[in-house]
This record gives structure tokens, C-alpha cells and sequence, in this order.
């Protein structure tokens, strides 16, 4: 893009009540403004979720994130809760499924996501065309915007939950770049690069819910198709999500080891067990979660424990018999892997089908 781009704060939109028309608030924000072709409207999921009356008070936050998550992907203890990062029913791979309390007005109340957010900018969409007077076929998009935070990367940015109207995803693959090079991996999530930079304008504190991106081409905007009737498209952004076999990451590296072991995350076995805190905890915290794990189900174990706190712990097990207590073994190094332990093994199985081994911290 070589063209000059506007990024325009929709200010002046009222707090958005349960059965509000948010194209009219946003229209009437937009004043001597207006909409024009071209134009992406980037609107904060909250102010749609508000619209639809998506909201909990006095709930238990935990309950309601589990029950708006598809699975859990990673957990951990941070100030005595849980927070989980999961698969919202919304779609995204994001923590607490999206529920927040923040700009949520003057109640208690916590804000779900839309389940179906890129119809409810099919939605939007079409009621801006009809009160803007522009036909369906105009080049209008919508992009439902929500925060989260991304692997590998510190901070929140905002990023495209919903879509209407607009190309999410522009493959330059088999194409060539500036050197002439063969493109062979490229392709640009321009919803969500859309909805981060109007985040720009918007802010968290600011109160301000939309705004709207002026200058982009048209040749990114989508033409409704005739094989659906009003304003739907095949395109949305639902498909920018991650899954099956194209998600390497469909587990935390903890999870993944603690479900071998039976214990899948955002389960009360979960809990039973102990999920591990973001920060520092004592060593023998550590060492009691091994424990519990590699004991999980197998009631006919047993463990004798002596832990030399910061250095190491030396565990003893014991089995019925030589086979229970090899497999009571691997289970040992599977659950002193979850907590980044190291096993080593101190002594030979004895006659009475027992087997000391030390753990320690991982170099």
C-alpha cells in the first residue's frame, strides 16, 4: 500500500444497553463523518456482547470459562486462582475464553464473547449499509475486534474475533517479492493488522468502542455472493483460527505431560492434583505434584518421600509386582518432566518390587 490511510475514533457512542441497535450508535457517533466505500468499521466486541445482553453477575468467573471453552490448552496458579488459556466456543485460542470485566460499565457484571462473532458482523454490517443507504453491494467491511495476549510475545494487542465484507487473510504465496524471490509461506492476517492499528485510536481507557480505517484497497474488500442471500460471505474471521492438524501448539508443553498421566487440564482431577503456579514455588510443592501424579488412579502404589528442601527429594516406590512398578517408574519421569525435574535412579529394584530413585531440578 503506497496511499495515505485514516484512522478515524468513532467518539461519543452511549454505554450500550441490552437491545440497543449498535449500527444506529455508531452512525449517530459518526455525525458529519459518515460512512463511505472503503470504509472498515472496527468495533469492540464488548459493545456487541453488551447489545446482546452476553452477561453473568456474580458468577463463578472459573465456571463460566469453562463453560464457554471448546478445551483447555494451559492452566497455572497466579494469586490464588487459576487462569487458563483455552479454545472459546467464540473461536480463538485466548485466555479466560474472552470473559472480562474490565469496560463493562457501572454493574459487576462479566462480558461473554459472541459464540458466533463473525455473523454478528454480518449483522452490523448490513444494518450500517441499510441506515447509511449504501446497497449491499457496496464495499463496506466490519471487523469485531477483542484483546488477547500471543505466545513468544509480552504485552495485549487487539485483533480481528469477527468479520464481514473484508479478505482476512491475503496469500502471496507464488508470488514474488521485492528481489524477485518466490514467496512460498507468506500470508498477511490483514483483519487483525486492521484491528490493531485502529486499537490505536481507541484505547483501553479511553472509552472509545470503534473506529473506522479509511484508504484501504478496494481489491481487499469482498462482494457478496449471489448463492447466499443479503450481504453473506465465505470469508470471515474464523479462519484465521488454528486448528486440527495445522495447531502445533494444541497443548502447553506441562498439559500435554500431565494428560498422558490422566489428568487433563480443566478438570477437577486437575485441581486435585495442583496446577502450577506462573511463579516461584517451593520445592517441595513441585515434588508433592510428582507425586500425586504418578500415584493418579493407581491405588495399589505406594511412595515413601523424604525431601531435602531446594535440593532434592528421594522417592521410594512400591508395587504389586515387577511390571506395576516399571510402569509406576515411567510414570515417575513422565509427572517429574511436568515439573521440569530431573529422576535418577539410586538404587536396583528389590525382592519386595521397590525402587529409590532422587529428584532434583533440571540443569
Amino acid at each position: 500500500m503506497t496511499r495515505p490511510l485514516a484512522i478515524i475514533p468513532v467518539l461519543g457512542v452511549p454505554e450500550v444497553r441490552r437491545g440497543d441497535d449498535v449500527a444506529a450508535l455508531l452512525l449517530a457517533a459518526l455525525g458529519d463523518v459518515g460512512l463511505e466505500a472503503g470504509d472498515v468499521v472496527v468495533v469492540a466486541s464488548k459493545i456487541v456482547s453488551k447489545a446482546l445482553g452476553l452477561s453473568a453477575v456474580g458468577s463463578d468467573k472459573s465456571e463460566l470459562v469453562l463453560g464457554e471453552s471448546v478445551r483447555v490448552v494451559a492452566e497455572r496458579a497466579v494469586d490464588g486462582r487459576v487462569t487458563r488459556v483455552v479454545e472459546a466456543k467464540a473461536g480463538p485460542v485466548m485466555a479466560a475464553a474472552g470473559i472480562d470485566a474490565s469496560n463493562t460499565g457501572p454493574s459487576e457484571q462479566l462480558l461473554l464473547l459472541p459464540r458466533d462473532p463473525d455473523a454478528c458482523a454480518r449483522t452490523l454490517r448490513s444494518g450500517l449499509l441499510s441506515l447509511s443507504g449504501m446497497p449491499p453491494s457496496a464495499p463496506l467491511a466490519v471487523v469485531l475486534s477483542d484483546t488477547a495476549g500471543r505466545p513468544w510475545r509480552a504485552g495485549l494487542t487487539d485483533f480481528a474475533l469477527g468479520a464481514a465484507g473484508l479478505e482476512v487473510l491475503l496469500d502471496h504465496r507464488g508470488e514474488v517479492d521485492a528481489d524477485g524471490r518466490l514467496m512460498s509461506v507468506t500470508a498477511r492476517a490483514v483483519a487483525d493488522e486492521i484491528a490493531a492499528a485502529a486499537d490505536l485510536v481507541k484505547g483501553k481507557a479511553d472509552g472509545v468502542a470503534a473506529a473506522v480505517v479509511r484508504g484501504l484497497p478496494k481489491s481487499w474488500f469482498l462482494t457478496p455472493s449471489v448463492s447466499f442471500a443479503g450481504d453473506e460471505f465465505a470469508s470471515g474471521a474464523g479462519q484465521l483460527v488454528r486448528t486440527g492438524s495445522g495447531d502445533w501448539f494444541a497443548l502447553g508443553h506441562v498439559e500435554a505431560l500431565r494428560q498422558v498421566l490422566g489428568v487433563a487440564p480443566g478438570t477437577a482431577d486437575s485441581v486435585t492434583v495442583g496446577i502450577r503456579s506462573v511463579g516461584d514455588e517451593p520445592f517441595s510443592d513441585r515434588v508433592a505434584r510428582v507425586v500425586s501424579l504418578t500415584l493418579f488412579a493407581d491405588e495399589d502404589a505406594s511412595v515413601d518421600l523424604e525431601v531435602d528442601e531446594e535440593i532434592a527429594a528421594t522417592v521410594t516406590l512400591g508395587a504389586a509386582d515387577d511390571y506395576a512398578l516399571g510402569r509406576l517408574s515411567q510414570r515417575l519421569e513422565i509427572a517429574a518432566a511436568s515439573e521440569d525435574l530431573h529422576v535418577t535412579v539410586t538404587g536396583e529394584p528389590t525382592a519386595e518390587h521397590s525402587v529409590t530413585a532422587t529428584l532434583s531440578p533440571m540443569p
